[in-house]
């Protein structure tokens, strides 16, 4: 096929329907099929279903309907004919048009959809309506998507964490039994005396008490807002990773108007994910309050707030709590999101104010996230990214 027939066959697909007759290209076969799978969620000519545009055909509209056996012969259609993120997008797209959350809630319809993290946000959100035939399932989706995620983090975190944390303990005057040999041996090879063989240890490394025992307290506070899903998804996974590692003391609290402490459920961040109720209202300082009042060593301490920074609490005293964390000598990072999904929509007065206190408020991916610890652990510069906001 020429590069033009296939510009052609490809706009063709994308217009869809009588919008696609000006480029003269029938479709059979698969592309056919594929057509017709778009048609369904799309657009089928019904004016008034669903909503227009859909980024596709200025005039598609949602033809595919909510009869669960058509719904879960689509799902296998679309698994069929396109790639893993494109089948994640139409459905994040049919929950939005045609109601699939709903759907969601029957065991048969949850094991033919593609798993990933926004499926997961949408389950959460259904949580508490969820019956019980349905539960069992919807727990094995999120423990899928939850061991995909600590496949990709896990080693990474563990490993950036721990060399911050080695980094930030040792100290070059250590008393004798705090002497970290190997280390110490491997820095002074240049002194080594070949007619004594010996090395002149001129240069001591080592780790003071802490270095045995938790290094750092970590404690994660959660907006667990509706438009946070994805971030709630992340952060738990994290604070698992993070609670398994001893030299970390890990706290996760999530709030809305309410706050939770799930850090007895850290083991397990399905459990954590099931312990949360995406949705209502926000109350930052009400949070704040609580993890302050956790704190025991502040200069030892972490705090990251997780956040789109839409108060309906105590602004002022938001405000007052994270400066009085600052000074008391706590690391305060501020996180609009923990996501691949961009910059987020946020409270821009309040990333400023913040920003002001010396916590500058951005957006972070989940690949950033281990940089972003170490540097706080070790009390450097945050890796702030080029698309951060209130820098």
């Amino acid at each position: 096929m020429s590069t033009v027939d296939e510009r052609l066959r490809r706009w063709r697909l994308v217009l869809g329907g009588d919008a696609a007759e000006s480029t003269g290209v029938s479709l059979g076969g698969r592309d056919a099929a594929m057509d017709g799978a778009l048609s369904a969620l799309y657009g089928n000519g019904q004016k008034g279903e669903g909503k227009k545009g859909g980024g596709r055909g200025g005039d598609r509209s949602a033809g595919l309907g909510a009869s669960a056996p058509s719904v879960a012969r689509w799902l296998g259609d679309i698994r069929a004919y396109f790639p893993s993120p494109v089948v994640q997008v139409m459905q994040r797209d049919a929950i939005e048009r045609i109601g699939l959350s709903a759907l969601l809630l029957e065991p048969e319809m949850l094991e033919a959809v593609e798993a990933d993290v926004h499926l997961v946000g949408t389950l959460l959100s259904l949580n508490k309506a969820m019956p019980e035939t349905t539960r069992e399932t919807a727990r094995a989706v999120v423990r899928k998507v939850v061991e995909e995620l600590e496949k990709r983090l896990a080693a990474r975190t563990r490993t950036t964490v721990t060399g911050a944390l080695d980094r930030s303990a040792r100290i070059t005057r250590p008393r004798h039994r705090d002497i970290d040999w190997d280390r110490t041996v491997r820095a002074n090879l240049k002194n080594y005396l070949p007619e004594y063989g010996t090395v002149v240890p001129e240069r001591l490394i080592g780790y003071g008490h802490a270095a045995r025992s938790v290094k750092k307290d970590v404690i994660l506070c959660i907006d667990q807002s509706g438009s946070m899903a994805a971030s709630v998804v992340y952060a738990s996974v994290f604070g698992a990773v993070l609670a398994s590692m001893r030299s970390i003391s890990t706290r996760l609290v999530v709030f809305d108007t309410a706050v939770v402490d799930l850090t007895d459920q850290l083991d397990d961040p399905v459990d954590v994910l099931f312990g949360t109720q995406l949705g209502g209202g926000t109350d930052i300082n009400r949070a704040l309050a609580y993890c302050q009042s956790q704190i025991t060593r502040p200069t030892d301490t972490v705090v990251v707030l997780i956040s789109d920074l839409y108060e309906g609490g105590i602004r002022d005293e938001m405000l007052k709590r994270v400066a009085a964390m600052k000074a008391s000598g706590t690391q305060f990072v501020t996180l609009l999101a923990l996501s691949d999904e961009g910059a987020p929509a946020y409270d821009h007065a309040h990333a400023e104010a913040l920003a002001a206190l010396g916590a500058p408020a951005f957006a972070c991916t989940p690949d950033l996230f281990p940089d972003v610890m170490a540097a706080a652990i070790e009390r450097r510069p945050l890796p702030i990214p080029d698309m951060a906001v209130d820098q």
